[in-house]
C-alpha cells in the first residue's frame, strides 16, 4: 500500500476509502486532452476497473494536450495505447479499452455497469446522450467542456439534475478542439477537477457533493468561478439522440446535409430537407421524425422548428457523434 500512502494519510481517505476506490468501476468517455489526466489520476489513485470508450487514433497534433501517448502511438487506437502505458504504471489497474464511438444505443450497458460515468468526450451529443441515460440510470456523471482558454466540469445525474437542467439549448456553434482550437494546459487543469470530482463521489465525500455543481475556468482572465445548480428543473421539452441502429422505415427520417455535404443517406427510407423547407412536413400521429445531421446543431434547431409546429415524437441522429 506504499504506493496509495500520501492519499491515505488523509483521514477522509484512509484505509477503508482505498478499499472502497479499488472496488470501483469508473466508465471514461473519451481519450483525449480531458481523457488523458482523468485516466493518469484515477489510475494513480488505486481505481480498480476502468472501462475506456474511444473511436479515433493516436494523432500527432494529440499530443500537445494528450501527454500520456507517444510518437510511437501514432495511428494505434487511442484506447489501446492508454491501456498500455497505465498498466505499465499501474499494474493492478483492470482496464477494458473499447474502440467505437459512444451512442444512445450502447450507453446503457456502460452505464448501468459503473459507479460513476466520466464525459471526456469532444462533443456535446455524446454528452447530452450519456446524460440522458445516466439521468434514467440514476448513475452519477462528472462531464467537462473546453475551448480556446476556457471551459467547465461539472457532476450532473446521480442525485443532482442532469446536463440538460444546466444547458437545455445547444451550444451556438458546433466548434470543437479541432476546428477552434485549445490550449493544452487548460485542458490539463479541467481533466484533473474532473478526476477530483470522481473520488470525492467515490470516496463518498458531501461537504459539499461534487454533484450539483460546477466549477469553471477561464485562463483568458486568469479567473476561476463555479456554481451550484442543485434544485435546477429539467426542461419540459428536450429531443432525444438516437444510434443509427434504431433507424427504421417506420420513422420520417430528415437528412438535413446537401450531396455535397454526405452523398450517403443514413436510412434507405430518408429524404433531404433544408431546414427552410420543413413547413412541408406534416404531423403524423405516431410516427416519430428524425432529424439529421453532421454536428446536432442543424437537427436541434430543426426540431425546434418543428416542435413549434405541432410536432411532439421528434429525435436527433448525429453522424459524425455517433458513427
Amino acid at each position: 500500500m506504499s504506493r496509495y500512502a500520501r492519499q491515505m494519510v488523509l483521514p477522509e481517505v484512509g484505509a477503508e476509502g482505498q478499499a472502497r476506490l479499488a472496488r470501483a468501476h469508473v466508465v471514461v468517455v473519451g481519450a483525449g486532452g480531458l481523457g488523458c489526466p482523468v485516466l493518469q489520476y484515477l489510475a494513480g489513485a488505486g481505481v480498480g476497473r476502468i472501462t475506456l470508450v474511444d473511436p479515433d487514433t493516436v494523432e500527432e497534433s494529440n499530443l500537445h494536450r494528450q501527454p500520456l501517448y507517444r510518437m510511437a502511438d501514432l495511428g494505434r487506437p487511442k484506447a489501446l495505447a492508454a491501456r498500455d502505458h497505465l498498466r505499465a504504471a499501474h499494474p493492478d489497474l483492470r482496464i477494458d479499452p473499447t474502440i467505437r464511438h459512444l451512442d444512445p444505443a450502447n450507453a446503457p450497458a456502460l452505464v448501468k455497469s459503473a459507479d460513476v460515468v466520466v464525459d471526456a468526450a469532444d462533443s456535446f451529443a455524446v454528452s447530452y446522450a450519456l446524460s440522458d441515460t445516466c439521468l434514467t440510470h440514476a448513475v452519477p456523471l462528472v462531464s467537462a467542456s473546453v475551448l480556446g482558454q476556457s471551459g467547465y466540469a461539472g457532476g450532473f445525474c446521480g442525485d443532482a439534475p442532469s446536463l440538460r437542467a444546466v444547458f437545455p439549448d445547444p451550444p451556438g456553434s458546433g466548434a470543437t478542439c479541432a476546428t477552434a482550437g485549445v490550449m493544452g494546459p487548460v485542458v490539463g487543469a479541467l481533466g484533473a477537477v474532473q478526476a477530483q470530482m470522481v473520488l470525492k463521489i467515490l470516496l463518498g465525500h458531501s461537504s459539499p457533493s461534487p454533484l450539483g455543481r460546477i466549477v469553471s475556468l477561464d485562463m483568458t482572465t486568469t479567473r476561476l468561478g463555479g456554481f451550484s445548480f442543485v434544485g435546477a428543473s429539467e426542461p419540459a421539452l428536450s429531443f432525444p439522440f438516437v444510434a443509427r441502429q434504431s433507424l427504421s422505415a417506420r420513422d420520417r427520417i430528415i437528412e438535413l446535409r446537401d450531396e455535397a455535404e454526405t452523398p450517403t443517406l443514413p436510412h434507405a427510407s430518408a429524404r433531404r430537407l433544408v431546414v427552410e423547407t420543413l413547413d412541408r412536413v406534416p404531423p403524423a400521429l405516431g410516427r416519430r421524425v428524425v432529424l439529421c445531421c453532421a454536428t446536432g446543431l442543424r437537427a436541434w434547431r430543426a426540431a425546434t422548428k418543428l416542435s413549434g409546429q405541432g410536432h411532439t415524437n421528434l429525435a436527433l441522429f448525429v453522424a459524425e457523434a455517433f458513427g
